[in-house]
């Protein structure tokens, strides 16, 4: 028990642990709540005497700052008034300069114009000096030009009479030639005539061969290709052995009196074909035959019908050789272009038959091996299907084997005796129970 005194009358009073407990509880929580009202009241009085400060504070720094402001607004408009008087004065100083300025250049232009007037007039008058000059100087040249015009027609009619009486002289040397084989056809037989103008021929080229065909083959064809060959043929190498012409030739004359007159046509055909046989570029019918023709006495004649085929008379042997060389010395470098590509496209075809002839026989050989590889599938599938065909019977046979002696296990005397009563009694006899 305890005792608990009243602080008012002083009674003493006996109470049990939870009574006590209960007033000691109630005495605390009223004593706490009264601390905390204390407690609130003075924080709350201390908080609004710190808003009320901070108000004051806020509106003296705000008051201060308007004050900054005011101060600041009325600097700038004193600033702004200054720059405006500064900018009044720069713009009429900048006008007053522009304006001396413009004054300056017009005084410029009005003095580049004098003495451009002045410069116009020296060169006016440099220009009319150096024209007369000039008029002097090509009339001079002109005079001089005249001279010598005059000296050269003069100089041409000279060359043009020589000209005229060599281009005579030719032609006199010319019909003379002509008439000289007229009268080689007269006087010999048709056999000999032929011989005649080959002999011509050959010799005509001898004449020449050292000075203008050194390194030429000129000689009688005398191998027979196919039952003919030509008369003679003219090859030539370069140095460094590039073919650079070659020229199948049949010569062709007749007497006068032949009862049976050949034509230069009848002759084309075979002399293309010796061409062809004998590997040459070009063919040349050199001949008398149709002496009359205008068409083939006025020079070199291409026949047309065949490839790179010519019908002359004697007199231009020489010649149509000597074009036909120039012509194959100005394509040198393209020939040698030629013979390099055909190399290598001969170089290009050897590799692919090389390839060709690898692949044709790796393709042999493969359809050899894929034939045997083939035939031993074949081989292998029977022989599976023979071991399956086994494997069967094998099968079979087991089925049999355990048929049987599923069978012979099952098998009793019983059984073997059933339905015979002879064998039954046998057994019975021999003391063993049948039924």
């Amino acid at each position: 028990m305890n005792e608990i005194k009243c602080p008012n009358c002083g009674k003493v009073f006996q109470v049990d642990e939870a009574g006590y407990a209960a007033i000691v509880a109630q005495v605390h929580t009223e004593q706490f709540e009264k601390e905390i009202a204390d407690r609130l009241q003075t924080v709350r009085r201390e908080l609004e005497a710190r808003q009320q400060a901070a108000i004051t504070e806020e509106k003296s720094r705000h008051q201060q700052m308007e004050a900054q402001k005011d101060q600041e607004i009325a600097r700038l408009q004193e600033q702004a008034k200054n720059l405006d008087e500064t900018r009044k004065k720069d713009m009429e100083a900048l006008r007053a300069a522009e304006e001396m300025r413009h004054r300056q250049e017009l005084d410029e232009k009005e003095r580049r114009i004098i003495e451009l007037q002045a410069s116009t007039k020296a060169f006016e008058t440099d220009k009319q000096l150096a024209v007369t000059t000039a008029v002097q100087k090509k009339e001079t040249e002109i005079a001089e030009l005249r001279v010598q015009i005059e000296q050269e027609k003069q100089t041409a009619a000279s060359r043009l009479q020589t000209i005229q009486e060599d281009h005579q002289h030719e032609v006199s040397r010319l019909e003379a030639e002509i008439e000289r084989y007229r009268d080689f056809k007269l006087r010999q037989s048709t056999k000999m005539i032929g011989e005649n103008l080959e002999q011509h021929c050959l010799i005509s080229f001898n004449q020449v061969r050292m000075m203008a065909f050194p390194n030429a083959y000129f000689e009688k064809d005398n191998e027979v290709v196919g039952g003919t060959k030509g008369d003679f043929i003219y090859r030539e190498n370069t140095e460094d052995g590039i073919p650079l012409l070659s020229i199948m030739f049949e010569m062709k004359n007749e007497a006068d009196d032949t009862e049976k007159k050949h034509r230069n046509e009848d002759f084309l055909d075979k002399l293309d074909k010796d061409r062809q046989k004998k590997n040459c570029e070009y063919a040349v019918l050199v001949t008398m035959l149709e002496p009359d023709s205008e068409y083939y006495n006025n020079g070199i004649v291409m026949a047309y019908q065949y490839e790179k085929m010519y019908i002359i008379r004697p007199q231009f042997f020489i010649s149509l050789i000597s074009l036909l060389r120039n012509a194959a010395l100005s394509n040198i470098q393209t020939r040698r272009e030629l013979m390099l590509a055909r190399q290598q496209n001969l170089d290009v075809q050897q590799f692919e038959q090389a390839l060709f002839d690898f692949k044709d026989k790796f393709g042999r050989n493969y359809e050899l091996a894929s034939a045997h590889f083939t035939r031993a599938i074949d081989e292998i599938d029977q022989t599976i299907k023979h071991l399956e065909k086994v494997k069967e019977s094998l099968t079979k046979s087991e089925n049999q084997y355990r048929l049987a002696n599923d069978k012979a296990q099952d098998l009793s005397i019983k059984k073997l005796t059933k339905g015979n009563p002879t064998m039954q009694e046998k057994f019975q006899q021999a003391g063993i129970d049948v039924k």
